[in-house]
């Protein structure tokens, strides 16, 4: 018996991907066999639910049967198929699911190893404001950007830091016996900095930046809170903001900040773990009778607390506490109230997987009341719509929480095409690829924050050996497949660095590469012009070692095809596959792509208006 179903084609199943409360799905599924099934049945179950439904399949037309399924309520579902057959004198019983979790073709399979098909189902579309999904955002680490002062001098020194003599030097941690920091390093970049560096921005195409914390903290990073309504005193004042906020919207450019919700800082106002910044009697571990004491959970009062991953320095709040929603994102002298008001477009949530669902609902409901044009998105490392923390699942995608997430599952897929590591087929990455299609709704699959780097990896050019041929490809694979991109500040320059801290260098103003700089500055200006490669939908296609990619709207027609395989590849004699779509697209591609010979790392691509 053959069983045939690829949940990526529109003849087995309608419409594509994640679908809204009430929609229908119709699933067909062909199956050729010696004698007439007994019974033909779609199995699904919500998630984290034993119960199953049947769903009886009607023949429709030989070897094609079919049947529909209407989800009533937001969240996952997983499903597979069912076949009875008799054979001779007795029945066999057939199960078809995914091969490896993910859509497309699935296999044949015992019950024990069953792997069933994923169906998101949301709620509401998120929302998608237009300068946010056309956008091209840049990423920056404040301190480490552009000091503004005219003389260059750092705001602000205060002890138990220490200061380098020159922006040029190799950042580097001075830590004690245990590990533990003991002198955060400072190069003094500011608010001052980056607003002048507007023009520069400008100059490559940015519409917005991100910036990480900004806040009153003990660090550099300053991802340890110590004010969640103070501007760092390093970083200037909150003058200095309004005024980078002002100049940025009069340049057309929008500004998203960093919230750290999860945690506080040791020496925060709310903590104060060693009375550096605040009183004997202030915080937490001060005063048992302080307001800011029901936030944390004191294990041994004041030495043994929740804090998050173990690390000392970053107290965990308790989320569920009104008094913290209420200064996080309340209607009056809030986090979200304040700085939203002084001119913030957005936020990207760290650590959302720590936030609770009602908690994000919370933020994203003041956003709302706001604007429509207020975005919120959400630091997630994996698959955002079945990701799980402290077994509990999540529901970014349902429609009234994230608008979008970080995509680092697409950063390391590139990095896996372009590194070989680990060794896997092409055809085998871009499955992944696809499913991140599959399992979000469109409009949040398009607001995905797409990178090639953060503060929290290696920089670009370093995580491919520095080679420039497929740092070349790392930037024409960010700008053809969907979501928004983000350049981290200084990888346009050629900046290289591994993990933290080597990846947080003081940007090479004086070094900048032109060649790379260029590069980036086209394939903006490309994005900017041709609304294809904002919103258009995506076709993948490979072939012995060979990408291809299509982006389509009504009016365009994006094609991109890379070698990436060892040997060099004549595009003519090419027999693509292509996952989403059910029409033989190879020879178009080949048609418009012309005769080419693409050699190793070599690409080709093409902007064709529809007529």
């Amino acid at each position: 018996m053959d069983i045939r179903y690829n949940s990526w084609l529109k003849k087995y199943k309608q419409p594509f991907g994640a679908i809204q409360v009430k929609q229908a799905v119709v699933f067909n599924l062909r199956i050729t066999s010696e004698q007439p099934p007994l019974s033909v049945e779609l199995m699904v179950r919500s998630d984290r639910q034993v119960t199953l439904e049947n769903y009886p399949l009607k023949k429709i037309a030989a070897e094609t049967y079919q049947t529909t399924f209407t989800p009533l309520k937001a969240g996952l579902y997983f499903y597979y198929f069912k076949v009875v057959v008799q054979l001779s004198k007795q029945q066999a019983v057939y199960f078809y699911g995914t091969t490896d979790g993910l859509g497309g073709t699935g296999e044949l399979t015992a019950i024990d190893n069953l792997k069933p098909y994923q169906l998101t189902c949301y709620a509401q579309p998120v929302n998608a404001p237009e300068w946010y999904r056309s956008g091209v955002f840049y990423q920056i680490f404040p301190d480490r950007f552009y000091n503004g002062n005219p003389a260059g001098e750092v705001n602000a020194k205060r002890k138990n830091t220490f200061i380098y003599a020159t922006t040029e030097d190799t950042p580097y941690y001075i830590k004690d016996q245990t590990g533990k920091v003991v002198r955060w390093e400072f190069f003094g970049g500011n608010l001052k900095g980056i607003t002048a560096k507007i023009p520069y921005l400008k100059k490559l195409g940015i519409t917005g930046i991100y910036l990480n914390p900004i806040f009153f903290a003990s660090s550099s990073h300053r991802y340890d809170t110590n004010d969640y309504l103070q501007i760092d005193p390093i970083l200037g004042t909150e003058a200095d903001f309004k005024e980078l906020a002002e100049q940025l919207h009069q340049n057309k450019m929008h500004l998203i900040l960093d919230g750290v919700f999860n945690h506080v800082g040791k020496d925060s106002k709310y903590f104060n773990a060693d009375r550096l910044f605040y009183g004997d009697d202030q915080g937490a571990a001060q005063d048992q009778h302080s307001p800011y004491r029901e936030w944390f959970n004191f294990k041994h009062y004041p030495d043994d607390y929740a804090c998050w991953w173990g690390v000392k320095d970053l107290p965990t709040v308790d989320k569920s506490y009104p008094a913290f929603r209420q200064l996080v994102y309340g209607e009056k002298n809030s986090v979200i109230q304040k700085w939203t008001d002084l001119g913030a477009d957005g936020w990207r949530l760290d650590v959302a997987d720590e936030l609770p669902d009602d908690f994000i609902q919370g933020i994203h409901q003041r956003l709302q009341q706001f604007s429509k044009e207020k975005v919120l998105l959400g630091e997630v490392w994996e698959d955002a719509s079945n990701k799980s923390a402290y077994d509990q699942r999540k529901h970014y995608p349902v429609g009234n929480e994230l608008d979008g997430v970080m995509n680092y599952p697409l950063r390391r897929c590139l990095l896996e095409l372009l590194t070989k590591q680990p060794v896997r087929p092409v055809s085998q990455v871009i499955r992944e690829i696809m499913s991140l299609q599959e399992n979000y709704p469109t409009k949040f699959y398009l607001n995905a924050f797409n990178n090639l780097g953060t503060h929290d990896t290696e920089r670009i050019l370093t995580a491919v050996g520095g080679n420039r041929v497929q740092l070349k490809l790392a930037w024409d694979l960010l700008f053809m497949l969907p979501g928004v991109p983000c350049v981290y500040y200084g990888d346009e320059a050629g900046m290289t660095g591994g993990k933290d801290p080597l990846n947080r260098g003081f940007f090479p103003w004086k070094k900048i590469d032109q060649t790379i700089f260029t590069y980036v500055q086209q394939w903006i200006k490309c994005r900017k012009n041709n609304q294809v490669l904002q919103s258009g939908n995506l076709i993948l296609g490979t072939t012995v070692g060979c990408l291809a990619i299509i982006r389509s709207t009504t009016e365009q027609l994006a094609l991109y095809v890379v070698n990436l395989s060892e040997q060099s590849q004549q595009l003519e004699q090419l027999d693509f596959t292509f996952l989403h779509d059910d029409d033989d697209l190879g020879e178009f591609i080949i048609t418009e792509l012309g005769d080419c010979n693409l050699a190793p790392s070599e690409s080709c691509f093409k902007i064709i208006e529809r007529p």
